[in-house]
């Protein structure tokens, strides 16, 4: 029997041969953590070491500032400080402070993730990493702290789905319409603690962006880890990045064509249309069509999920094709997911047009995907949204929150009631 990608991670990791449902403890390559819990994680830390320990290697930790950057208040300043402060003490120089985005994706852009890395986070959403074959997640503070002491955790070795993708999207349909359809076909649950290998025509066309999107959202089905082997533009994008080790990596980690897997799923996108995550769940999913015209108060377009400089050049097409005007009605959030993504929508003229057109342009972070934020809605407030999350009350006490792509979210903000962008896409604007 061949191997699927978790377990040759699970074996290169472990140094021993795996088998599914099998304990392993692995060495690991990354363990991070943002800001916020990263000030437990070290203080928690320097409890258990009676605050004499040492990290096993000050280069393989990495802290983030990306859930509340800059600081809004003091109690956040003062666990930011926290954490500045221990990291000084240890040596760790891989801290990416307020002025950097979204952790994951930052750690991407400077190259410290390769094919076949175990990653550890504070961050639910650590398995966009997936996107480039790397096993990251998400764990608690003490699972962080822990493996600062020996650099290991232990791991279920998961059982794997395959979800072949085939077709090309229509315009004014993307990756994110994909992934929404896919919630609400399997459902919350309906990848229970799997590892999920995408793969497939469409797939192996996909831009990093559409990787990142589709791996993001692994958890919102309870999925342990999607993963997508590096090929073709990705690839270099990553060599380029990460250095030429990445190839190895990828012919290393690439499953065995007799792998097991325990369900094989077929999707073919040609004929599919924008969709949305209604409220409040992200599998609670209907065409935008059906939908359409329904009023909103507040549109936000950013996240780990669609953060990158494709998704805000999508939003940007449909805001051009409108003459450049959103609602008066409509408050309208645009936050890119790193410094790297907001310097090349600079260069490109485009914000400077959003700007124009009313809509407020932030600082790269995670943004709204929790009340945290600025921008939290008020009690019976309707938001559309490109983030993961939709429960009630996860941006606001009483507000609720369509989820969608970034196409549908710009075109809702131009007309001020969800709109399908093929609306104005394919009709030439308003």
């Amino acid at each position: 029997m061949g191997k699927t990608m978790i377990m040759k991670i699970m074996e290169r990791a472990s140094g021993k041969e795996v088998k599914v449902g099998d304990r392993v403890w692995c060495n690991i390559d990354w363990s991070t953590a943002r800001d916020f819990g990263g000030a437990n994680c070290a203080l928690q830390f320097d409890e258990i070491t009676n605050n004499e320990g040492r990290v096993w290697d000050p280069d393989r930790i990495a802290f983030t500032f990306d859930l509340q950057a800059p600081s809004h208040s003091e109690k956040v300043s003062n666990n930011q400080k926290i954490i500045r402060e221990f990291a000084r003490r240890q040596g760790i120089t891989h801290v990416f402070d307020i002025n950097h985005g979204i952790g994951q994706h930052v750690l991407l852009e400077h190259g410290l993730v390769k094919p076949g890395d175990v990653i550890l986070g504070t961050d639910s959403h650590m398995n966009l990493l997936g996107g480039v074959a790397a096993f990251a997640t998400g764990v608690g503070n003490t699972d962080i702290a822990a493996s600062w002491l020996n650099g290991t955790n232990w791991f279920r070795v998961p059982e794997t789905m395959k979800i072949e993708v085939r077709g090309e999207f229509q315009r004014g349909v993307s990756m994110r319409d994909f992934l929404t359809m896919l919630v609400g076909d399997l459902g919350a649950g309906g990848m229970d603690f799997l590892a999920v290998e995408f793969t497939g025509e469409s797939i192996e066309r996909a831009s990093l962006s559409e990787r990142i999107t589709l791996c993001s959202m692994v958890t919102e089905m309870s999925g342990k880890i999607g993963l997508i082997l590096p090929n073709g533009p990705v690839l270099e994008w990553l060599a380029n990045r990460a250095g030429p080790e990445v190839y190895a990596r990828v012919s290393a980690i690439a499953p065995d064509g007799d792998a097991p897997y325990i369900d094989v799923r077929r999707y073919d996108v040609s004929a599919l249309e924008p969709m949305a995550s209604c409220p409040d769940a992200p599998d609670n999913v209907r065409p935008v069509r059906e939908i359409a015209g329904t009023s909103v108060d507040q549109v936000h377009i950013g996240s780990c999920t669609n953060g990158r400089y494709e998704d805000i050049s999508a939003a940007f097409e449909v805001l051009k094709l409108s003459g450049f005007k959103i609602s008066p009605n409509v408050r309208t959030i645009i936050t890119p997911a790193t410094r790297e993504v907001m310097l090349q929508a600079a260069r490109e003229g485009m914000i400077e047009k959003f700007l124009e057109a009313g809509v407020v342009f932030t600082n790269p972070t995670c943004a709204l995907c929790t009340a945290e934020h600025y921008g939290a809605l008020p009690s019976g407030d309707i938001g559309c949204s490109t983030t993961n999350r939709n429960f009630i009350g996860k941006v606001g006490k009483g507000s609720h929150t369509y989820l969608m792509s970034p196409m549908s979210a710009m075109a809702t903000a131009v007309r001020g009631v969800i709109t399908d962008p093929r609306d104005i896409l394919c009709q030439g604007g308003n």
